[in-house]
């Protein structure tokens, strides 16, 4: 554990913010880090608890948090991190852009302020590339076999690592310009610098992972092309269709998909397109509809791009408001209401509305109409259902629209057809519960397999999947 009754003499710290004045004129990230003292305190803090219901229920990778929150208490750097990334392969993203569901299942959380594990986490990877501990890992000895990996998100790149250092070789497909998915171009840069994705590449190359950019498999390479070049091939794509709004004006200017909008103005960031070139928020009265981090990220661009007025509609009730330390569902996720950074930039949120239509002039968006709904257990059930409260129908003068509901499933591909593999009934590559599909040799991984999660799981799916492929790849019997 850490220091005994550590949790009685120091209070939970995190880490401050930038003033928004100051970040919302940038890009950067906005975390004023906690000085070694005040780390060593938070780490002090974990109580070593018996069951560890951070590590064993809150943390999808199963990291062993009270070992490296010990280390951190007693100076212990190197460890520590030698601790996290048994893990984790990459902990400077968890630590940036996870919820932290440790932290809302951590012990202290029954009556108190949980550990600081989120940004201890964070800490401890960022002094591993300070001091150079973070180094290629090459295999010792090469398996002979070749694994093709499509889409280069969170588990993708984690099955490549995993599968590379068992001496496969690895091949990572991507469509896109750069390697990274939706973690370089569908989380802001103000949350996960792009830097953050380029150094760990750079590991992963020098270790022997080749990156195929620009890349459309189905297209420029063939399904008959892959299954005969590579002893196995993941999907692992992502959950990329999105949930649409199916209402009249929906096809006007200036209604958009969210990845759309965040796409382009994290090219912008990477200075790849000019803001005459794409959608461009400012001096622009802006509609958000969805309550969850795409539409939290929507809100942060559009004030950094100088948005007139910031407005974020979401047809869920709102979730109580819950001002104490402790957590009200423990060790579960508390359904609280919950502020973002981008919220507190500056943004007017309201929930349990229902969008009917846009209407505009000369084909582009000017209006919104909308009506508020309310929502009541169905008797005899736990499910809600949803109704339109009559009499409260008005509308909105708007510029610009992002439709940030989520997203339903895998793109349905061509390429999944091709392949012969299943879908389940949502829509998602069907595995048979170890990641294998019903084509022989593919396997799937991430949100392409799960539907739409968080970067934590997606990593630990990708980590499981090369653990499955290998053990195919390595106890098949020969032809």
């Amino acid at each position: 554990m850490g220091k005994a009754g550590g949790f009685l003499e120091y209070p939970r710290v995190g880490p401050t913010y930038r003033a928004v004045a100051e970040r919302t004129r940038d890009y950067r990230e906005f975390i004023n880090p906690l000085s070694d003292e005040e780390l060593r305190q938070q780490g002090a803090r974990c109580m070593g608890c018996g069951v560890p219901f951070c590590h064993s229920l809150g943390c999808p990778l199963n990291n062993v948090i009270p070992n490296w929150t010990e280390l951190v208490y007693r100076g212990r750097w190197q460890e520590a991190y030698e601790q996290l990334e048994l893990t984790n392969n990459f902990p400077e993203i968890t630590g940036r852009v996870c919820p932290a569901p440790c932290e809302a299942a951590c012990t202290l959380a029954v009556n108190s302020s949980a550990v600081t594990i989120n940004h201890i986490e964070r800490s401890i990877i960022e002094r591993a590339f300070e001091q150079g501990w973070v180094v290629p890992r090459p295999p010792d000895a090469e398996s002979g076999k070749r694994v093709a990996i499509i889409g280069s998100g969170p588990s993708g790149l984690a099955a490549a690592q995993q599968l590379r250092r068992r001496g496969h070789s690895v091949v990572v497909f991507e469509k896109g310009d750069k390697v990274g998915g939706l973690l370089r171009y569908g989380i802001p840069d103000f949350k996960l610098e792009k830097r953050v994705i380029d150094r760990r590449c750079d590991q992963m190359k020098q270790e022997g992972v080749l990156f195929e950019t620009h890349v459309n498999v189905g297209t420029d390479i063939s399904a008959h092309e892959l299954k005969t070049t590579f002893d196995a091939v993941i999907l692992t794509m992502g959950a990329g269709a999105p949930r649409e709004l199916p209402v009249p004006g929906r096809e006007l200017v200036g209604v958009h998909l969210a990845m759309d909008y965040l796409t382009q103005s994290n090219k912008f960031v990477a200075g790849l397109n000019k803001p005459e070139e794409m959608i461009w928020a400012g001096n622009k009265t802006v509609l958000v509809i969805g309550g969850g981090d795409t539409g939290s990220d929507c809100v942060g661009t559009a004030i950094r791009q100088g948005a007139g007025k910031v407005y974020q509609y979401e047809i869920l009730p709102k979730p109580p408001a819950w001002d104490k330390s402790f957590n009200p569902q423990w060790p579960d996720w508390p359904r609280t209401l919950r502020s973002s950074s981008s919220h507190e930039e500056g943004c007017e949120r309201e929930w349990s509305i229902q969008t009917r239509a846009f209407t505009g002039n000369d084909g582009a968006v000017q209006q919104g109409h909308f009506v508020r709904v309310d929502w009541k257990e169905i008797p005899g059930s736990k499910q809600l259902r949803m109704s339109e409260i009559p009499g409260t129908e008005f509308s909105l003068d708007v510029d610009l629209v992002f439709l940030a509901m989520g997203f339903l499933h895998v793109e349905h591909l061509p390429l999944l057809n091709d392949l012969e593999v299943d879908l389940d009934e949502r829509g998602n590559i069907k595995t048979d519960g170890n990641y294998a599909t019903s084509a022989p040799g593919i396997f799937a991984s991430g949100d392409a397999m799960t539907g739409a999660s968080l970067v934590v799981r997606a990593i630990w799916n990708g980590r499981e999947a090369a653990q499955a492929c290998d053990a195919y790849l390595m106890h098949r019997k020969k032809s």
